[in-house]
């Protein structure tokens, strides 16, 4: 077996009767056979399983439940028929309830930060976690849906951790529009990839990837080859394919979320970092005002942020990979910085860049909360506090989960609680 064993054998296919443990990061949770950890799928904590072996590395073992003899009170029916050990992957917790779902992901945050973000107990108990859901439920939210094509030329989901597609008729995750899209039903000879996206007031668009090119970018092949968005008043043009959130709900309520925790005043300085479509530069630059400053950076030249943005004088775009634009220092001083990096999160160098500009506070939206947790203990080795945090639910019923964490100088705060303590003194 690829990896080796650290016992004997192959136990690749064997039945274990295990008890499931706590949720781990990834979609599954944690049992133990002969003291090798054991990843489970479709478990919830606490239950007592059978599971079936489906891979075998060195020092731990791959598994789903296949029979569950002690059933969780959190354990549902899937509302998807394709959920299930062995079917489509996407999905990791359709068994269970909503609800205890956000909570496993709190668990799974709070244990990131712990684990790699340095953080203790304490601290982290301090941020009061919970994960906030976002309005449209556990179904249905989920605006921009790629399928893989199999060599029949059915559309469908990829098995978990394989390359066999398991062909579908509609994702129940995904809105409305795109379940009811002739998307499905039909065959996509020669194409590898089909990309549906649904955004409110807008035709369906679908974009495919043909297999014999499978190195080039998407091609429209219905609907707009570019698409509107709104969130809170205001419109965005960009590329169907150009990067936006998957949730229905997300962007307005993040817009929202980091006024919030900035405050942003009148007359300030803000680099956007992986600012996309210009969504936080706009929201920013109407709150700093015409003598403020915004500058978003992105590399993506289909998000159209220049046009997105024209309107607004106090707005720039500057184009390149944020490390590279950092690294060359001409953005000026700042008075506060929001990034949005992609998935394996900011890294050391970003981190670097952005203590060395000292901003006065820095909002980091992560959709990973390990690359997070990383980046935390960047942060605090340079001397900032995690002050808040605050999670949502926007992928429900996966793994997934979105942080907006707020970052403050460890020197500020030490001057509040003085200044506080000085304050109940005079009292």
């Amino acid at each position: 077996m690829s990896g080796g064993s650290d016992h004997g054998g192959d136990l690749v296919g064997s039945v274990l009767e295990l008890e499931v443990g706590e949720v781990a990061h990834g979609g599954h949770c944690i049992a133990r056979h002969d003291g090798q950890v054991v990843f489970v799928r479709h478990a919830v904590p606490g239950e007592r399983v059978r599971a079936q072996v489906t891979e075998q590395r060195r020092g731990y073992l791959r598994a789903d439940a296949v029979e569950i003899l002690r059933v969780s009170p959190d354990r549902v029916t899937p509302p998807c028929p394709y959920a299930g050990p062995g079917r489509c992957g996407g999905c990791d917790f359709q068994h269970v309830d909503p609800a205890a779902i956000r909570r496993l992901k709190a668990t799974v945050v709070a244990e990131s930060l712990i684990r790699l973000g340095g953080l203790s107990a304490e601290e982290v108990a301090a941020l009061n976690l919970v994960v906030e859901e976002l309005p449209g439920g556990a179904v249905q939210w989920r605006e921009r849906v790629q399928y893989a094509v199999d060599p029949a030329g059915r559309v469908g989901f990829r098995r978990y951790r394989s390359h066999e597609v398991i062909p579908i008729d509609r994702c129940r995750i995904a809105v409305p529009e795109i379940q009811q899209a002739d998307v499905t039903s039909r065959r996509w000879p020669g194409v590898s990839t089909v990309e549906v996206i649904a955004v409110p007031g807008e035709p369906v668009t679908v974009l495919t990837r043909q297999r014999r090119h499978s190195s080039r970018g998407m091609k429209v092949v219905r609907g707009a080859r570019r698409v509107r968005r709104s969130v809170l008043g205001r419109e965005w043009t960009m590329a169907p394919d150009a990067f936006w959130q998957a949730h229905r709900a997300a962007a307005e309520r993040y817009a929202t979320a980091l006024l919030e925790l900035l405050k942003p005043r009148i007359g300030e300085r803000v680099w956007d970092l992986y600012g996309g479509a210009g969504l936080f530069t706009a929201t920013l630059a109407d709150a700093i005002g015409p003598t403020g400053a915004v500058t978003l950076v992105e590399v993506d030249p289909r998000t159209e942020a220049e046009r997105n943005l024209a309107d607004l004088p106090q707005a720039r775009v500057v184009r390149g990979r944020v490390e590279r634009v950092l690294a060359a220092g001409e953005l000026g001083p700042v008075d506060l910085v929001v990034l949005d990096p992609p998935r394996a999160g900011a890294g050391a160098d970003v981190v670097a860049a952005i203590s060395a500009a000292a901003p006065r506070a820095v909002a980091y939206l992560a959709c990973d909360p390990a690359a997070l947790a990383r980046d935390v203990k960047e942060f605090r080795q340079r001397g900032w506090r995690l002050a808040t945090l605050r999670a949502f639910d926007a992928f429900p019923m996966t793994h997934h989960v979105e942080c907006l964490a707020l970052f403050e100088p460890r020197d500020s705060a030490e001057r509040h609680h003085g200044a506080d303590r000085a304050s109940i003194r005079d009292d």
